[in-house]
């Protein structure tokens, strides 16, 4: 294991008792995102296990390059792999040259305290907040999950039939999961590929044309 991300072992078990059965704790190794998941406490809550992969908010940053000098994104909302809404938060673990390295991530079942909410909301008549639009950070168990489920978000969003799309349009869905980070997991593009009716040399192409472009 990287060393680290040791010295953080002892605070995934530590924030585990002091938080509760309703917080999960997860330490990523974010050197190895197909199996970036190196310690895990309360995994009831996202299903996920030591060895499960990165999550698509992680391939984000790796991809993006940020979270630039930022220590921490807090409070924000995830979504486990039963959809399973969850409030998330991440501390980034750098080296000595800032790099992240690492992440330790709090995400919180607040399932119960929504539902106690939404009782007293009804009693004493208080308007619903307006959520405005977030990122939501997706909790796969498995790698294969991790990139299929990215593929059908983003093939989704566009509305259009793959068989239906124009070579242009295919390009586009190639660029926005590029921009997602989902080529940076192992046979990403054979699945795109087959997923778009083209070959993966054709997929390469798209993929080529689109890194000389950005």
């Amino acid at each position: 294991m990287n060393p680290y991300l040791q010295r953080f072992l002892p605070m995934v078990d530590f924030l585990a008792e002091v938080l509760g059965k309703d917080a999960e704790i997860v330490l990523h190794d974010v050197l190895d995102i197909d199996k970036s998941i190196v310690a895990i406490r309360n995994s009831h809550i996202s299903g996920r296990e030591v060895g499960s992969p990165a999550t698509n908010l992680v391939l984000r940053i790796l991809k993006d390059g940020k979270p630039d000098d930022r220590d921490f994104l807090s409070n924000y909302r995830g979504l486990s792999a039963s959809g399973k809404a969850l409030k998330s938060s991440t501390f980034f673990i750098r080296d000595e040259k800032r790099r992240v390295v690492g992440l330790l991530c709090v995400n919180v079942d607040n399932e119960k305290f929504v539902q106690f909410r939404s009782y007293l909301d009804a009693i004493i008549q208080l308007p619903e907040e307006a959520d405005g639009e977030r990122t939501v950070e997706r909790f796969s168990r498995t790698v294969e999950s991790l990139s299929s489920d990215s593929i059908e978000n983003v093939i989704g969003e566009v509305g259009i039939a793959p068989e239906r799309m124009s070579p242009e349009e295919k390009m586009d869905i190639v660029k926005r999961l590029s921009d997602e980070g989902v080529f940076l997991l192992k046979g990403s593009v054979g699945k795109v590929a087959s997923r778009l009716k083209v070959s993966e040399a054709t997929a390469y192409r798209y993929l080529n044309t689109v890194k000389k472009d950005s």
